[in-house]
Protein backbone atom coordinates (compact mmCIF):
# COMPACT_ATOMS: atom_id res chain seq x y z
CA UNK A 1 0.00 0.00 0.00
CA UNK A 2 1.28 3.68 -0.63
CA UNK A 3 1.59 5.19 2.94
CA UNK A 4 1.64 9.18 2.93
CA UNK A 5 1.97 8.71 6.84
CA UNK A 6 1.06 6.98 10.48
CA UNK A 7 0.91 8.76 13.13
CA UNK A 8 -0.67 8.41 16.91
CA UNK A 9 -2.79 11.15 18.13
CA UNK A 10 -6.52 11.49 18.57
CA UNK A 11 -9.67 11.74 16.53
CA UNK A 12 -10.39 15.23 15.96
CA UNK A 13 -13.52 14.86 14.22
CA UNK A 14 -16.74 12.79 14.08
CA UNK A 15 -18.54 11.12 16.84
CA UNK A 16 -15.59 9.84 17.80
CA UNK A 17 -13.50 13.06 18.26
CA UNK A 18 -11.21 12.94 21.09
CA UNK A 19 -10.87 9.10 21.05
CA UNK A 20 -6.66 8.59 21.26
CA UNK A 21 -6.22 6.74 17.87
CA UNK A 22 -3.48 5.37 15.03
CA UNK A 23 -4.27 7.12 11.78
CA UNK A 24 -3.08 4.96 8.69
CA UNK A 25 -3.04 7.45 5.60
CA UNK A 26 -2.80 6.35 2.18
CA UNK A 27 -2.13 8.41 -0.49
CA UNK A 28 -4.15 8.29 -3.65
CA UNK A 29 -7.36 9.82 -4.57
CA UNK A 30 -10.14 9.46 -7.19
CA UNK A 31 -11.17 13.25 -6.49
CA UNK A 32 -9.86 16.60 -6.46
CA UNK A 33 -11.92 18.83 -3.72
CA UNK A 34 -10.56 22.11 -4.26
CA UNK A 35 -10.10 22.84 -0.65
CA UNK A 36 -8.53 19.34 -0.08
CA UNK A 37 -6.63 19.97 3.22
CA UNK A 38 -4.36 16.95 2.46
CA UNK A 39 -3.24 17.83 -0.90
CA UNK A 40 -0.20 15.64 -0.40
CA UNK A 41 -2.33 12.54 -0.59
CA UNK A 42 -4.33 13.82 -3.99
CA UNK A 43 -3.31 16.54 -5.63
CA UNK A 44 0.24 15.34 -5.07
CA UNK A 45 0.38 11.91 -4.10
CA UNK A 46 3.63 11.39 -1.36
CA UNK A 47 4.49 8.16 0.03
CA UNK A 48 6.23 5.11 -0.35
CA UNK A 49 5.05 1.80 -0.89
CA UNK A 50 5.10 -0.34 2.64
CA UNK A 51 4.44 -3.92 3.03
CA UNK A 52 1.22 -5.05 5.09
CA UNK A 53 3.71 -6.28 7.52
CA UNK A 54 5.77 -3.32 7.94
CA UNK A 55 2.57 -0.95 8.24
CA UNK A 56 0.85 -3.61 10.94
CA UNK A 57 3.88 -3.46 13.09
CA UNK A 58 4.54 0.14 12.95
CA UNK A 59 0.41 0.42 13.94
CA UNK A 60 1.42 -1.97 17.04
CA UNK A 61 4.21 -0.03 18.34
CA UNK A 62 1.73 2.06 19.73
CA UNK A 63 -0.66 -0.74 20.99
CA UNK A 64 -3.63 1.39 20.06
CA UNK A 65 -7.43 0.87 20.75
CA UNK A 66 -8.69 2.98 17.77
CA UNK A 67 -7.09 2.91 14.63
CA UNK A 68 -8.62 5.07 11.47
CA UNK A 69 -7.68 4.37 8.13
CA UNK A 70 -7.65 7.46 6.00
CA UNK A 71 -6.50 9.47 3.25
CA UNK A 72 -6.85 10.15 0.18
CA UNK A 73 -9.81 7.36 -0.21
CA UNK A 74 -8.22 4.29 1.13
CA UNK A 75 -11.07 2.48 -0.37
CA UNK A 76 -8.77 2.68 -3.56
CA UNK A 77 -5.68 1.75 -1.64
CA UNK A 78 -3.96 -1.57 -3.35
CA UNK A 79 -4.46 -4.80 -0.41
CA UNK A 80 -7.16 -2.57 1.46
CA UNK A 81 -9.11 -5.63 1.98
CA UNK A 82 -6.39 -7.56 3.68
CA UNK A 83 -5.29 -5.31 5.42
CA UNK A 84 -8.70 -4.76 7.62
CA UNK A 85 -8.42 -8.40 7.66
CA UNK A 86 -5.35 -8.58 9.16
CA UNK A 87 -5.72 -5.77 11.33
CA UNK A 88 -8.61 -6.83 13.13
CA UNK A 89 -7.01 -10.44 13.25
CA UNK A 90 -3.53 -9.58 14.58
CA UNK A 91 -4.92 -6.41 16.36
CA UNK A 92 -8.13 -6.67 17.13
CA UNK A 93 -8.63 -3.16 17.27
CA UNK A 94 -12.05 -0.86 16.32
CA UNK A 95 -11.22 0.29 12.80
CA UNK A 96 -12.82 3.73 11.43
CA UNK A 97 -12.61 4.11 7.66
CA UNK A 98 -12.47 7.94 6.39
CA UNK A 99 -13.81 7.50 3.08
CA UNK A 100 -15.63 9.93 0.46
CA UNK A 101 -18.37 7.12 -0.62
CA UNK A 102 -17.77 6.72 -4.20
CA UNK A 103 -15.74 3.42 -4.30
CA UNK A 104 -17.39 0.37 -2.48
CA UNK A 105 -14.73 -2.46 -1.03
CA UNK A 106 -15.64 -5.73 1.14
CA UNK A 107 -13.63 -4.16 4.30
CA UNK A 108 -13.48 -5.06 7.79
CA UNK A 109 -14.75 -1.78 9.52
CA UNK A 110 -16.24 -0.70 12.67
CA UNK A 111 -17.59 2.47 11.55
CA UNK A 112 -17.76 3.54 8.23
CA UNK A 113 -16.78 7.56 8.45
CA UNK A 114 -18.45 8.85 4.87
CA UNK A 115 -17.94 12.39 3.51
CA UNK A 116 -20.04 12.78 0.55
CA UNK A 117 -18.93 15.75 -1.87
CA UNK A 118 -20.91 18.83 -2.07
CA UNK A 119 -20.64 20.81 -4.99
CA UNK A 120 -18.14 23.05 -2.87
CA UNK A 121 -16.03 20.33 -3.23
CA UNK A 122 -15.59 21.13 -7.48
CA UNK A 123 -12.48 22.80 -8.19
CA UNK A 124 -12.69 25.67 -10.66
CA UNK A 125 -11.52 24.62 -14.34
CA UNK A 126 -8.71 27.41 -14.01
CA UNK A 127 -7.16 25.38 -11.22
CA UNK A 128 -8.28 21.68 -11.65
CA UNK A 129 -5.62 20.64 -14.71
CA UNK A 130 -8.51 19.07 -16.52
CA UNK A 131 -10.20 17.53 -13.14
CA UNK A 132 -13.37 19.17 -13.11
CA UNK A 133 -15.46 17.39 -15.23
CA UNK A 134 -14.33 13.97 -13.44
CA UNK A 135 -14.59 15.38 -10.14
CA UNK A 136 -18.22 16.77 -10.37
CA UNK A 137 -19.51 13.14 -12.15
CA UNK A 138 -17.98 10.97 -9.87
CA UNK A 139 -18.32 13.00 -6.63
CA UNK A 140 -21.66 12.07 -5.82
CA UNK A 141 -22.54 8.02 -6.23
CA UNK A 142 -25.86 7.30 -4.68
CA UNK A 143 -25.57 3.81 -5.29
CA UNK A 144 -22.02 3.28 -3.84
CA UNK A 145 -23.06 5.21 -0.54
CA UNK A 146 -26.49 3.07 -0.50
CA UNK A 147 -24.37 -0.20 -0.23
CA UNK A 148 -21.89 1.50 2.33
CA UNK A 149 -24.34 2.16 4.72
CA UNK A 150 -26.36 -1.15 4.38
CA UNK A 151 -22.84 -2.95 5.15
CA UNK A 152 -21.73 -0.94 8.34
CA UNK A 153 -22.12 1.11 11.03
CA UNK A 154 -21.58 4.12 9.78
CA UNK A 155 -21.90 8.46 9.99
CA UNK A 156 -22.26 10.62 7.09
CA UNK A 157 -19.99 14.11 7.55
CA UNK A 158 -20.76 16.90 5.39
CA UNK A 159 -18.08 19.60 4.45
CA UNK A 160 -20.29 23.46 5.56
CA UNK A 161 -18.11 25.93 3.59
CA UNK A 162 -21.69 28.44 3.24
CA UNK A 163 -24.64 28.05 5.06
CA UNK A 164 -26.66 27.36 1.55
CA UNK A 165 -24.60 24.41 1.32
CA UNK A 166 -26.66 22.20 4.06
CA UNK A 167 -29.58 22.37 1.15
CA UNK A 168 -28.18 19.96 -0.70
CA UNK A 169 -28.00 17.73 2.12
CA UNK A 170 -31.72 16.52 2.80
CA UNK A 171 -31.94 15.34 -0.89
CA UNK A 172 -29.13 13.08 -0.44
CA UNK A 173 -30.49 11.50 2.69
CA UNK A 174 -34.16 11.07 0.89
CA UNK A 175 -32.24 9.32 -2.51
CA UNK A 176 -29.88 6.89 -0.51
CA UNK A 177 -32.27 6.20 2.67
CA UNK A 178 -30.44 7.61 5.78
CA UNK A 179 -31.39 9.08 8.69
CA UNK A 180 -30.93 12.54 10.26
CA UNK A 181 -29.46 11.03 13.41
CA UNK A 182 -26.74 9.97 10.89
CA UNK A 183 -25.54 13.49 9.84
CA UNK A 184 -22.67 15.35 11.04
CA UNK A 185 -21.62 18.52 10.17
CA UNK A 186 -18.19 20.21 10.05
CA UNK A 187 -16.64 23.63 8.91
CA UNK A 188 -14.66 24.16 5.77
CA UNK A 189 -11.27 25.60 6.44
CA UNK A 190 -7.90 24.58 8.23
CA UNK A 191 -7.53 28.23 10.00
CA UNK A 192 -8.82 28.43 13.77
CA UNK A 193 -10.03 31.78 13.28
CA UNK A 194 -12.45 30.38 10.36
CA UNK A 195 -13.36 27.44 12.06
CA UNK A 196 -14.73 28.77 14.54
CA UNK A 197 -16.88 31.61 12.70
CA UNK A 198 -18.41 29.11 10.62
CA UNK A 199 -18.62 27.09 13.64
CA UNK A 200 -20.77 29.26 15.10
CA UNK A 201 -23.42 29.72 12.17
CA UNK A 202 -23.18 25.52 11.98
CA UNK A 203 -24.33 25.13 15.57
CA UNK A 204 -27.58 27.08 14.98
CA UNK A 205 -28.13 24.89 11.86
CA UNK A 206 -27.80 21.98 13.49
CA UNK A 207 -29.85 23.30 16.51
CA UNK A 208 -32.59 23.85 13.79
CA UNK A 209 -32.48 20.95 11.13
CA UNK A 210 -31.66 18.23 14.19
CA UNK A 211 -28.22 17.46 12.59
CA UNK A 212 -24.89 16.95 14.94
CA UNK A 213 -22.14 19.32 14.88
CA UNK A 214 -18.80 18.75 14.77
CA UNK A 215 -15.49 20.83 16.04
CA UNK A 216 -11.78 20.19 14.50
CA UNK A 217 -10.40 19.57 17.50
CA UNK A 218 -6.84 18.77 15.89
CA UNK A 219 -6.86 22.32 14.98
CA UNK A 220 -7.65 23.63 17.54
CA UNK A 221 -4.82 21.66 19.22
CA UNK A 222 -1.86 21.72 16.89
CA UNK A 223 -3.30 24.27 13.75
CA UNK A 224 -3.03 22.89 10.20
CA UNK A 225 -0.06 20.43 10.67
CA UNK A 226 0.74 16.74 9.64
CA UNK A 227 1.17 13.95 11.62
CA UNK A 228 -1.27 16.09 14.50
Amino acid sequence: MKIAEIFYSIQGEGSLAGVPSVFVRTSGCNLRCHWCDTSYTSWKPEGEDTHLGTILARVRNFWPSHVVITGGEPLIAKDIVLFTQRLKEILDVHITIETAGTVFEPVVCDLMSISPKLSNSTPPEALAGGWTEQHERTRYRPDVLKKLIGAYDYQLKFVIANPEDVNEIPPILKEIGAGKRHVILMAEGTDRAALAARGRSLVEICKREGYRYSPRIHIDLYGNQRGV
